[in-house]
C-alpha cells in the first residue's frame, strides 16, 4: 500500500509540473525560451528540459526551428475542439451569441470562468451580410473585462478575495488595480446585473457582460457585447445592457436555471 501510495504521489507531482508549464502560455506569451519557463516554474533546468522534450514528443509543445523557443501544440487544439464539440454551454448557447450580434451589431463573446481568468470560448464578429463566427480559446482578466467581472461579482468571497492577491494588473489608465475600488465595482454589478468595461482592458473599446447561470444557480460564464467606443457610444448602455442580459438569461434556462435563489 505504502508502494501504491508513493507511485500515486510522484505521479500527482509530475502532472502538477506539466500542468506548470502549460500555464506558462498566454495569448501574451506565445513563445517562450527554456530560461523563460524555468523562471515562470521554478523548476531547475534539466528538471524543465526533461518535461519539455517529453512534452514536445506527445505533442503538447512545438519547437522551432532554432530550437530556442517553445509553443502550445497542434494536439492541446485538437483537445480543446473536442471539449467545445462536448460542452453544453458552447451548444446551447451558440444561436444566442450569434442572435446577440445580429441584435445589436457588436462583437459577441462567451467566456467560462477558469478560476482566475476568464476563457472565452466562442465570438461572434459582425460583417457584411451577416457574422463570421469564429471559435477560440483565450484568457481574459476577470477585474478589468465586463465578460470578467461579470463573473467574479457573483463567486465566493474567497474567490475574489484571491484574485486581489494574486495582483490586479494595469492595462490602461482606467484599470481598477486596488481591491477595495474592485469590491465595489463587483456590488454595483449585482445590484444592476450587468458589468461595464469602459476602457479598462482595451482603450477604447466600450463592453457590457452579463452573467450566465447554471442549473443550480451558480454563475460559471457569461456573455458581452463590445466595441469601440464610437460605435458603442455611453448612451447606448442601458438598451444593450438590457438586451444581453435578455440573452443571457435564455443561455441560463436553456442550461436548466429556472430562476430559483442561489
Amino acid at each position: 500500500m505504502a508502494e501504491k501510495k508513493a507511485s500515486r504521489d510522484e505521479n500527482l507531482k509530475s502532472l502538477s509540473k506539466v500542468a506548470a508549464i502549460l500555464d506558462c502560455f498566454s495569448t501574451t506569451h506565445r513563445a517562450m525560451s527554456l530560461a523563460d519557463i524555468c523562471k515562470h516554474t521554478g523548476y531547475p533546468r534539466s528538471t524543465t528540459h526533461r518535461l519539455l522534450a517529453s512534452m514536445r514528443e506527445v505533442g503538447f509543445l512545438d519547437q522551432d526551428r532554432e530550437r530556442e523557443r517553445y509553443r502550445l501544440g497542434i494536439k492541446l487544439f485538437a483537445y480543446g475542439n473536442v471539449m467545445l464539440a462536448n460542452m453544453d454551454l458552447h451548444r446551447e448557447a451558440r444561436p444566442y451569441v450569434e442572435a446577440l450580434g445580429r441584435m445589436t451589431g457588436l462583437s459577441v463573446h462567451l467566456a467560462v470562468f477558469g478560476g482566475e481568468r476568464a476563457v472565452v470560448i466562442h465570438r461572434a464578429e459582425p460583417a457584411p451580410g451577416g457574422l463570421t463566427p469564429l471559435n477560440l480559446l483565450e484568457n481574459a482578466p476577470v477585474h478589468c473585462t465586463s465578460i470578467g467581472k461579470a463573473i467574479l461579482a457573483f463567486q465566493p468571497e474567497s474567490v475574489v478575495e484571491r484574485v486581489i492577491e494574486a495582483g490586479l494588473a494595469r492595462y490602461t489608465d482606467s484599470t481598477i488595480t486596488d481591491g477595495e475600488q474592485l469590491r465595489l465595482e463587483l456590488q454595483k454589478v449585482r445590484d444592476r446585473g450587468y458589468a461595464l468595461d469602459n476602457g479598462e482592458h482595451q482603450p477604447g473599446l466600450r463592453c457590457v457582460g452579463a452573467p450566465i447561470r447554471d442549473q443550480f444557480g451558480r454563475v460559471f460564464a457569461s456573455i458581452s457585447a463590445t466595441a469601440s467606443s464610437m460605435q458603442f457610444p455611453a448612451d447606448r448602455e442601458a438598451s444593450v445592457a438590457a438586451i444581453v442580459i435578455h440573452h443571457a438569461g435564455q443561455i441560463s434556462s436553456h442550461l436548466g436555471y429556472e430562476g430559483r435563489p442561489e
